[in-house]
C-alpha cells in the first residue's frame, strides 16, 4: 500500500494587484513516500508559487493541502512553522548558510530549533549527515570558506537533520555547474533509493528532471502532465 506524503486538492491562487489575476488553477496531485518528483515548466508558469504553497509558506490560496494526511489549510502560523521544521527539508537555489557559523553548526540549527534531541545528540546527527554526503571533513570550516558545490551539499545535510517526510527544492542546481549539478542529483537519487526519502524538486534543468522518477509539467498555472 503506497503511503501518500503530500496531496493537493483543487488548489487555486490569485495575485491581487489590483485586480484578481489567477496564478494557479485547480491543482490536483499526490506525492507518495519515496517518490523523486521534478516539477518543470517555463518561467512564470507557477512552479515556485506552487512550491511555496506546498511548503506552507504561502497560505493565501483556495483548496486543500495535506501533508502526511493532515490538513494544513487553515492552520495557524505557529503550527505551520512546526510542520515546516519537522516534516519538510528545504534546499533552495541560494544555500542560505550563516557565514558566522561553522558548517557543523549550520547543519545543526534546524535540529536545535526542533528541540527533540539534546545539543550533543543533534551534533552527532549532524555529523552523520555530513558523513553521508562525504563532507564531514568540512565540519569545522566556516561556511564562507566553501565552494558553491560544497555549500549546496551542506544545505542538503541541513535539510536532512530532522528526518523530514519530504525534501522540497527550488532550483537547487540553478547556481551550479554541470559537475556539481550531477553531484546534487546523485545525492537526491541515492537518498530516494537507500532511505526512501521523498523529493519534490522545482527545476529548469531538463536533464535533471528527465533522470528523476516522475515529472510534473506545468503551463500557465495548470498541471498539463503528471
Amino acid at each position: 500500500m503506497e503511503e501518500i506524503i503530500l496531496q493537493a486538492k483543487g488548489i487555486q491562487k490569485y495575485f491581487h494587484d489590483p485586480v484578481d489575476v489567477p496564478v494557479l488553477k485547480d491543482i490536483n496531485f499526490k506525492i507518495n513516500k519515496g517518490e523523486f518528483t521534478s516539477v518543470v515548466g517555463k518561467s512564470g508558469c507557477g512552479k515556485s508559487t506552487l512550491l511555496y504553497i506546498l511548503s506552507t509558506m504561502d497560505t493565501d490560496y483556495q483548496g486543500e493541502l495535506y501533508i502526511d494526511n493532515v490538513l494544513m489549510s487553515g492552520k495557524k502560523e505557529a503550527e505551520l512553522a512546526a510542520v515546516r521544521n519537522e516534516k519538510i527539508g528545504f534546499v533552495f537555489q541560494f544555500h542560505y548558510l550563516l557565514y558566522e557559523f561553522t558548517v557543523l553548526r549550520n547543519v545543526m540549527l534546524p535540529g536545535l530549533k526542533l528541540g527533540k534531541y539534546s545539543e550533543k545528540e543533534v551534533e552527532h546527527r549532524a555529523m552523520e549527515r555530513l558523513k553521508r554526503l562525504n563532507i564531514d571533513q568540512l565540519a569545522l570550516k566556516m561556511a564562507n570558506q566553501l565552494s558553491g558545490g560544497e555549500k549546496q551539499r551542506v544545505a542538503i545535510a541541513r535539510a536532512l537533520i530532522n528526518d523530514p517526510d519530504i525534501i522540497m527544492g527550488d532550483e537547487p542546481t540553478g547556481n551550479l555547474d554541470k559537475k556539481n549539478s550531477e553531484i546534487v542529483f546523485d545525492i537526491f537519487n541515492q537518498l530516494t533509493e537507500e532511505s526512501n526519502q521523498t523529493m519534490l524538486i522545482v527545476t529548469h534543468d531538463m536533464e535533471f528532471a528527465a533522470k528523476s522518477r516522475r515529472t510534473i509539467v506545468m503551463e500557465d498555472g495548470k498541471i498539463i502532465k503528471q
